[in-house]
Parts: C-alpha cells; sequence; structure tokens
C-alpha cells in the first residue's frame, strides 16, 4: 500500500474545552502513539484530513505523517480511529499508530468477491458473505487495500474457506483454515416460504386466544367464591321479604 502525506503540528489547546476550540477554527484533535516515543497531542488541518479520508480506496490508511517543529522528518503512521460526530458525520477526532518500515503489522483487511458463482447463476441459490474482514499480517509497503476473492466456481452447497484464498506477495491470512468466508446456500422453496411466512401469523393467533380466554366467563360449577357469596345475598334478601306478617291473636270478647 502507498502511504500518503499529511502535516500536522503539537496541539496547542489542550486544556478543557480546547478540542471545540481547536473544531471551531478549522483544526481536529490527533493523538500519535506507538513506536520508541511517547503518545503526543496533535492537531490536523479538517479539510486536508477529510480530503485524504474520502479519496482513500481503503479502510486502512497508511500516512507519511509531517509533524511541525518535530525532530523527525517523517513518521509512518496508520490511521487506528476516526470518530465522527453522530448527527453530521464530521471527524472529531483521530488516532495514529506510528509503525516502522521494516516490522510486520497485523491489521483487518476487509473481502471482496468477484465474479457471479455459478450455483447462484445456474441453481438459484444464495451468495452468503459469512466474513467480510480478515486478519492479516505484513510489513506496511505489502499491506492489500482488500483481499479478492473469486467466487465463479462455486456451486450450491460449497464454500471458500481461510485456508483456500491465495494472499497478495509478502502477505500472511491469519485464522482457521477451515472456517468459510464465502458459501453458496440452496434456494428456498415455496414450502419453507410459506412456513416462515405463517410462523409469525401462528404466534399472534395463541396470543390472541390467550387474550380471549384470560377474560372468559367460569366454567359451571367451578365458579369462584366471592361470585357465590354476591348470588347468596340477594337469595336471602328475597326471603325476608317474602316471610309473611304474623298474625295478632283475636281478642276474646267481653
Amino acid at each position: 500500500m502507498k502511504s500518503v502525506p499529511l502535516t500536522a503540528y503539537p496541539r496547542t489547546l489542550a486544556r478543557r474545552g480546547g478540542a471545540k476550540k481547536l473544531r471551531e477554527a478549522g483544526r481536529i484533535p490527533a493523538v500519535i502513539y506507538g513506536g520508541k516515543t511517547k503518545p503526543q497531542s496533535l492537531e490536523v488541518d479538517r479539510k486536508s484530513l477529510e480530503d485524504l479520508i474520502h479519496h482513500s480506496a481503503s479502510e486502512n490508511l497508511l500516512v507519511d505523517l509531517t509533524v511541525d517543529k518535530d525532530t523527525k522528518a517523517k513518521r509512518l503512521a496508520l490511521v487506528k480511529e476516526v470518530q465522527h460526530y453522530p448527527l453530521t458525520g464530521k471527524v472529531v477526532h483521530i488516532d495514529f499508530h506510528e509503525i516502522s518500515e521494516t516490522e510486520k503489522v497485523t491489521v483487518m483487511v476487509p473481502v471482496e468477491q468477484i465474479g457471479e458463482a455459478a450455483g447462484v447463476k445456474t441453481g438459484g441459490g444464495v451468495l452468503e458473505h459469512v466474513l467480510f474482514k480478515l486478519k492479516v499480517r505484513c510489513l506496511p509497503k505489502d499491506l492489500p487495500e482488500a483481499l479478492m476473492v473469486d467466487v465463479s466456481h462455486l456451486e450450491i452447497g460449497k464454500a471458500v474457506h481461510i485456508g483456500d484464498i491465495k494472499p497478495p506477495a509478502g502477505v500472511e491470512i491469519l485464522g482457521e483454515k477451515h472456517i468459510s468466508v464465502l458459501a453458496v446456500a440452496a434456494p428456498i422453496t415455496e414450502a419453507e416460504e410459506a412456513a416462515a411466512a405463517a410462523a409469525p401469523g401462528e404466534v399472534e393467533m395463541i396470543k390472541e386466544k390467550k387474550e380471549e380466554g384470560e377474560g372468559a366467563a367460569p366454567a359451571a360449577g367451578k365458579a369462584p367464591a366471592a361470585a357465590g357469596k354476591a348470588a347468596a345475598a340477594p337469595a336471602a334478601a328475597d326471603k325476608g321479604a317474602a316471610k309473611p306478617e304474623e298474625k295478632k291473636p283475636a281478642e276474646k270478647k267481653k
């Protein structure tokens, strides 16, 4: 991978609130670490950095960092992390990892497919992208932008594993060799589609039946005690109301 030039400056506003003032001035807070030097707080021009990221063909960005008034002419570094503001997507902070041209680095590299799988083209299968990135180890100059995998030979039920991928010269792919990276699955049948479509409805129906059952009237002979007492109360009242008045005894004639 070819490195691209970028200029940075020692950070002047490092106190609380300094990062906000830097951004308002068109600068981005940054830090560089690694190598044999202590971490250093930096600032870079917003437009230069965003142009660099925008025109990069890879997720991994290798830069020749020139730090103003630094003893080193250039410092080779990988862009390790770029933080964005959630609402606008603007860059708010960037991390640089200083590396050596003569020491191997371990980096995650994206996997990209080439061609159309035979199982998809002729058999109606589905290409499944299992792993989108793989870990590689190499010298900075040999770092690939992406790992290209030809899938045109894949039939239904076949897969490309980590051990099947031929890396570029000087690059070692890390990971278990038997793990699938890309695979072609059999097409979904109409019966499977119908079963998948019916499953949510069945669950909803069961739920509705359960909710209806919660409010249903109790079975005969199993009335709750409270209901029995409520029914008994009016009966008692009726019994008292129906009781005839007692007749007074007849008076004796004098």
